[in-house]
Parts: structure tokens; sequence; C-alpha cells
């Protein structure tokens, strides 16, 4: 077990961690909610299978356009501004959503529009959230325990991204409307606990003046360094072929027709194995062979993807699902300690938003290729398909970024440290731990 201090002994970090864990637990109820009235409304409709998939593509469509669009901005304005603040505004847009929703619901007059409608503003709001909430975590902690706080973090969000539908798909197990009320409370919670971090000092950016040459300025970073370049493709690729999330509502309504229930139990197996894998690097994290081991997470995520395409048992589903959890969390917490710890801070607002537009790509927009894919050839053969390029990217990154295959520690490189120590890094200087915890 690590000697270092747990950042849990940071008061900013516990509040940015409930902050972050609260919000991706509603945002993800949300959006299952969502998936399964838009795929029900079209099957009710008298759509077919193949048709109601493609309003499944649709909804992710609709959720990427708007992030793919503002993610230079985004970046920026992490940079620029208080990303505390940043964060707080787009918890109280979404809380509005899911507002809006659950008056919908509860009045029995939900539509496909309504649904459309809320998830371009939902993908406008994640947008500027990602990269304001990625690049504050550096902040709040000494580098010393940075892989820690980051496996911390990987548990807030990826909990929140795979537990929160399963919460979502059992609370409309009672009434369709609770999941969105509750969600708008959890908003709440999130937008109040990033109220109590403290200010904090931070660098400005160094970054020439005009706005469009600092975006520039980001994305050269990351195409340049490869190390991050691959880490960010390589989750691009595999995840956005291999998604199969958005087609659950397919699943348990058609393919092994196991309804709400069942549909929330598909969302759970994933975030049980997703949470345990997180918690492991909590306490024991990775030191050696972390290139290697996320190519090899990569492909066992790609391996388990095509075992669940191909299972009409839902026992075996769930457990394909919870290895489908396990080497997402294993690959996440890899991917994020290399990126975060090999960018410089006065970057990492606009490198977190090409994260987080590639994370959007390989979700969202993953959603809107899944839908599309099964809506042509079938929802089985489509996820089965998925499974198999994840296997392949694997095998293709691997040759071309060498470097994920050679790096063995998460240590960054020298001219990251000269450029942290050159512009007077604040982190580094982190708040002391809070004796009181």
């Amino acid at each position: 077990m690590s000697s270092e201090p747990s950042p849990f002994r940071i008061a900013n970090f516990r509040a940015f961690w409930v902050s972050r864990l609260t919000m991706t637990l509603a945002q993800y109820a949300m959006m299952l909610i969502i998936g399964w009235q838009t795929y029900n409304l079209a099957r009710d409709g008298g759509m077919s299978v193949g048709e109601a998939s493609g309003q499944l593509a649709l909804i992710g469509l609709l959720q990427f356009f708007p992030l793919f669009v503002l993610t230079p901005f985004t970046g920026l304005a992490a940079d620029r501004f208080d990303r505390r603040n940043l964060g707080r505004l787009t918890m109280m847009a979404q809380l509005g959503c899911a507002l809006v929703l659950a008056g919908f619901t509860w009045n029995e007059a939900m539509s496909l529009w309504v649904l459309y409608c809320v998830a371009v503003v939902l993908g406008v709001v994640r947008g500027f959230a990602g990269p304001a909430l990625g690049a504050l975590a550096p902040n709040l902690v000494p580098k010393t325990v940075l892989p820690s706080a980051i496996a911390l973090s990987s548990i807030a969000w990826q909990t929140g991204m795979i537990v929160g539908p399963a919460v979502g798909g059992v609370l409309y197990e009672v009434t369709p409307a609770l999941p969105y009320a509750v969600a708008a409370l959890l908003f709440v919670v999130a937008a109040v606990s990033l109220s109590l971090i403290k200010d904090l000092p931070r660098q400005k950016p160094r970054a020439p003046a005009h706005p469009i040459q600092q975006v520039r300025e980001g994305m050269v970073y990351v195409w340049r360094n490869k190390m991050v370049l691959g880490s960010i493709t390589l989750d691009l690729f595999a995840v956005f072929l291999a998604g199969a999330t958005a087609l659950f509502p397919v699943y348990a309504r058609d393919i092994l027709q196991v309804g709400a229930t069942g549909l929330s139990q598909l969302a759970m197996a994933p975030a049980i194995g997703a949470a345990l894998t997180a918690l492991w690097f909590s306490f024991r994290p990775l030191k050696n062979n972390v290139g290697p081991k996320m190519l090899l997470a990569v492909g066992a995520f790609g391996a388990a993807t095509i075992g669940f395409a191909f299972s009409t048992s839902m026992a075996l589903s769930l457990a394909m699902l919870f290895v489908v959890g396990c080497a997402d969390m294993f690959s996440v917490y890899i991917r994020q300690s290399l990126i975060q710890l090999h960018t410089p801070d006065d970057k990492r607002g606009r490198v977190s938003a090409v994260s987080q537009l590639t994370i959007s790509a390989s979700n969202e927009f993953g959603d809107f290729f899944s839908g599309s894919l099964a809506f042509l050839i079938g929802p089985v053969a489509a996820v089965a398909l998925g499974g198999a390029g994840a296997i392949a990217t694997v095998a293709l990154w691997a040759v071309l970024f060498p470097v994920l295959r050679t790096t063995k520690t998460f240590d960054p490189p020298e001219d990251v440290l000269e450029a942290e120590q050159d512009s007077g890094d604040k982190p580094s200087r982190a708040p002391a731990e809070d004796k009181g915890a």
C-alpha cells in the first residue's frame, strides 16, 4: 500500500470528489432514461427494431454535435476563467433540463421532440463541464499524490457514469418521473459541493493573447505529444467502435426480454466491475508497465463486448458486462494519469477539452454509430463487429504509437517538469493535508 497521504485528507479535494460523483450520477441516470423513453416511444409508435435503434443513434448525434463544435472554446474557457464557476453554471443548466424532463414525464406528455431538444442542451453544457472539472483536479493536491487523486476522481466519474444508469433504471420502475427528480437533487448537491472549494492560487495561461492562438496551441501540444495523442485516440476509436451501452434498451426489450428491471441490471453490471477496479487502484496505485497494461485492458474490453453481443442468457450477459466495466476502468485509470501528468498545468484545460471531445465522440457519437449500424445490420452484429474493431485498434495503435508499448511508469518527461517549474507551478505546493479529516 502506498505510503503517501490520501487525497481525501485535503478538504478541497473531498468537496470536488462529491461534486463530480453526484453530477455524473445525475447525468448518466438521465441519459439512460432518455434512451429508454426514446426507444419505447419509437417502438410504441409503430417503428421496427431497426428504425427505433436509429432514433437512439439520433439522440447520440444531437448530444455530440454541439460538444464537437464548441470543444476548442470550452477548453479555452477552462484555462482563462475560474473552473469552479464554469462547473457551477453547467450544473444549474443541467438542473433545468432535469426539471423539464421530470415535468413532461409526470404529466405523461413526453415526446421525441422534447427529448431531442434536451439532448442538444445537455451536449452544450457537458462540453463546458468536462474540461473545467477535469483540469481542476490537479490544482487541488500535491503532485506526489496526483495518481491516487486521479484514481479517486476516476472512481467518481466512472462510478457515476455506469452506476448512474443502474440507479436510473431502478427509480424508473418506481415511477417514470423519479429518475429526473432525483437527478435534479443531485445537481443541487454537486453545485453546493463545488462552492465549498476554497480559493486557490492558479497560474494564468502563458499562451499568446489571441484566443484562437491559444486554442491552436492546445491542439498542437496534443498532436506533438505522442503519449497524450496515443492515449486519447486509443480510447476514442476503441470505445467508439465497441460501445454497447446505447443498445441496452434494444437488448432489454427485444433480445433478452427483461424489461426495465433487466435494463437497470445490464447497466449495473459494468458499474460493479468499474467501481471495484477503481477502488483497488485508489489503494494500490499501478506503478509498472502502465503502457502495455493499458493496451491489454482495451483488448479485454473488446473481447468481452463480443461475448455480450452473442449472449442470449441474462447471466452470461451480466458476466461479460462486468468484465467490460473492469477493463474500461483499468484503461481509464492509466490514460487519465498519463494525460494529466504529461501535460503542463497552463495547457490542462485545453488538453482536457480535447480529451473530453474524444470521450464524447466515443460515447455520444459512438451511440450514433452503434444505433446506425444496428439499423443497417441488426443490433447483435453491430455490437460484435464493434468489439472486434476495438481489438483491431489495439493491435494497430501498438504499431502506430510505440511509446504506448514502452512506457513503464507514470513519471512525466523532463520538458513537462521544466515547464511546471518555469511557470511557478502552484499545484506542486498544493494545500497542506487537512488534519481534521
